[in-house]
């Protein structure tokens, strides 16, 4: 069986010029967002300061709506700049949000302290962004009740480990807590209700996603074991997300190798009545016979007819993705994906790579090309050196722009306004000897 020529037909070719990735950006797109002129960047930092600001406020709705600008900032442009001036200010407030906030706050606060940590990048403050939150996000993990709320605490546990995870230890530490959701006897009182396939998907995906950094040495047997045995059993699930990403995750525990520590057979090798070899033997036995039955379900899922009410897309992408996996593990080609980025070409020859592209594509959603783009953290991941920008590139503004710009009611302006009265005010009060706080939104 040979490669084949295009083993991702359904790669997107995503190139900040082609049209998918200019509506996606510019359904995400505010006028808080635009670009080029200083005084346009000095009211982006004010408006980002009072999101800021708005974190502090009682009611949930004005925390949530803070949330979602600061979360179109960070996807438009690298903020550097503000994460240096209010990085524990904003993950504080976050921590916060995850600790009281409904689900959709929860869901956002998550969301930016992922993106907190993507751009401050590997070093001091991802690490600490990491030791902060693990307990609290373990504490909300453990109230199962809302699915969007559970996959964005998963994805958010997953990128600050990935970016912040300093010690093999810290990172199998993520790893643990996510296999806890859908197997709750493992930890400690933790929800006992049936998890559902979508949380099932969140789980795999992102456990996956830690995997992918992972050496299959320094994994602990201990954690491990039988793993192989329950992604297959997902396998034969009803929900095709779940078969997905079931089957992505068994060929990278193939890829990353030390299967011994996936089996589940390596604890009865210490009985004394039985040689070292014998054990090997065994050991062995076993985990052909595992990978006989995983090749035989990919076979099947490969070639899976559709259903009443099966959707024709979804079908074509399980069909594809088991073909790959099938190709894998009988010849050991992994898939090879190919695409543009801002114009510039990249791919990917590994599951790993495959693995963590995706993700992280689905985490950044509209700002994934900005920050492929410029974000040097991504960069090194990858391996990928975006084209050089003209000189003046980031000055141009459209025409479109500046009139939302201009515009006496656009966000921009509106926050502009806020600042000045507010800075008078503050001058009036210090005037007359006296300041009573409290910031407004």
């Amino acid at each position: 069986m040979g490669r084949r020529s295009s083993q991702r037909r359904n790669a997107a070719m995503l190139d900040s010029d082609d049209t998918d990735s200019v509506s996606s950006s510019s359904t995400t797109r505010s006028d808080l967002m635009l670009s080029g002129l200083e005084d346009v960047q000095f009211d982006k930092e004010t408006v980002l300061d009072q999101c800021v600001d708005a974190l502090y406020e009682k009611r949930g709705s004005t925390r949530e709506k803070a949330l979602a600008s600061i979360i179109e900032a960070f996807n438009s442009n690298i903020q550097h700049e503000f994460v240096e001036k209010k990085f524990a200010t904003l993950l504080q407030q976050c921590l916060s949000s995850i600790k009281r906030g409904s689900s959709k706050e929860i869901a956002l606060a998550s969301h930016v302290i992922g993106l907190l940590a993507l751009t401050a990048g590997p070093g001091d403050k991802a690490h600490e962004i990491l030791e902060e939150s693990v307990s609290p996000i373990s504490d909300a993990l453990k109230s199962r009740s809302d699915n969007s709320k559970i996959s964005s605490l998963l994805e958010c546990l997953s990128i600050i480990t990935f970016v912040g995870g300093e010690e093999p230890q810290e990172t199998e530490k993520s790893m643990q807590l996510m296999w806890q959701v859908i197997n709750p006897k493992l930890g400690p009182n933790v929800a006992t209700a049936k998890p559902s396939p979508a949380m099932i998907a969140a789980v795999v995906s992102s456990w996956s996603f830690l995997l992918t950094t992972m050496d299959g040495w320094t994994l602990n047997p201990k954690s491990w074991q039988g793993s192989i045995s329950y992604f297959s059993t997902l396998l034969d699930k009803e929900d095709r997300s779940v078969r997905i990403a079931a089957g992505e995750t068994l060929a990278l525990v193939f890829e990353v190798g030390s299967l011994e520590k996936f089996s589940g057979e390596s604890k009865g090798s210490s009985d004394s009545s039985t040689t070292d070899e014998a054990n090997k033997s065994r050991e062995l036995l076993y985990i052909q016979g595992l990978r006989a039955k995983v090749r035989n379900q990919v076979r099947t899922l490969s070639a899976e007819a559709g259903g009443k009410g099966s959707a024709k897309k979804d079908l074509n992408n399980q069909r594809n993705t088991f073909r790959d996996i099938l190709e894998f593990l009988e010849d050991g080609y992994s898939p090879e994906s190919s695409t543009k980025i801002g114009g510039e070409p990249f791919s990917t020859s590994t599951w790993a790579q495959l693995i963590q592209f995706n993700f992280l594509k689905h985490f950044l959603g509209g700002g994934f090309v900005k920050h492929m783009q410029e974000n040097e953290f991504l960069h090194d991941v990858f391996g990928f050196t975006p084209k050089k920008k003209l000189p003046g590139a980031e000055q141009r503004v459209s025409g479109t722009e500046k009139r939302m710009y201009k515009s006496p009611n656009s966000a921009v302006n509106k926050a502009r306004t806020q600042f000045l009265n507010k800075q008078r005010m503050l001058s009036q009060d210090k005037n007359v000897g006296f300041y009573t706080g409290g910031d407004e939104f």
